[in-house]
């Protein structure tokens, strides 16, 4: 009963490096989320995502990943993703989101639950530096989206606030890649 009353359990991975200029959009964003006080929502900040976030998948009807990229559109992309295999091992830098939703896959023998990218378009990813005038708009304008979306979670009114393509989204985390000397 109590569930039904919370709504469906969401959990929501934001992510990036506050000391990176824009790629600090997905933690700004996780605070707002967490001031708003929402009960059925998980909240994991992080600096980037790792195959042992699989396991804050377990119990959870939804998730969302939230991200800033070089290459998206503005002011933000919005899409389902679902599980991928990811190849090799990196110490310098984390997996993807499908990555995460195939580890859940492998470990725990099931689907995961859906999932949805928000990524938000930042312009300039250096060291030291804070968010952009352009990436405040934008991370505006994905708090005003997220609202009703967080407000009660359900896979209908997700899919059909999608604002594109999942393949838009698949060089994102390439595109701003560094190299971990930097």
């Amino acid at each position: 009963m109590l569930r039904s009353i919370l709504g469906p359990r969401l959990v929501v991975f934001a992510w990036g490096n506050e000391s990176r200029g824009d790629d600090g959009l997905g933690p700004r964003l996780a605070a707002r989320i967490a001031t708003a006080g929402w009960q059925h929502i998980t909240l994991i900040e992080d600096m980037q995502l790792q195959v042992e976030h699989a396991l804050d998948l377990v119990g959870q009807d939804m998730a969302l990943f939230i991200d800033a990229g070089m290459g998206t559109p503005a002011p933000f992309a919005f899409v389902q993703t679902a599980p991928r295999r990811f190849l090799g091992h990196s110490t310098s830098h984390g997996i993807g989101p499908e990555g995460v939703l195939e580890a859940f896959r492998q470990v725990m023998h099931d689907e995961p639950p859906p999932a949805f990218v928000l990524c938000l378009r930042g312009e300039s990813f250096a060291l030291e530096e804070g968010l952009s005038e352009t990436a405040r708009a934008n991370l505006a304008k994905a708090w005003g989206f997220l609202i009703p979306l967080l407000s009660w979670p359900g896979l209908d009114r997700w899919q059909a606030a999608e604002t594109g393509p999942l393949e838009d989204l698949s060089p994102l985390h390439e595109d701003r890649r560094r190299p971990a000397a930097e």
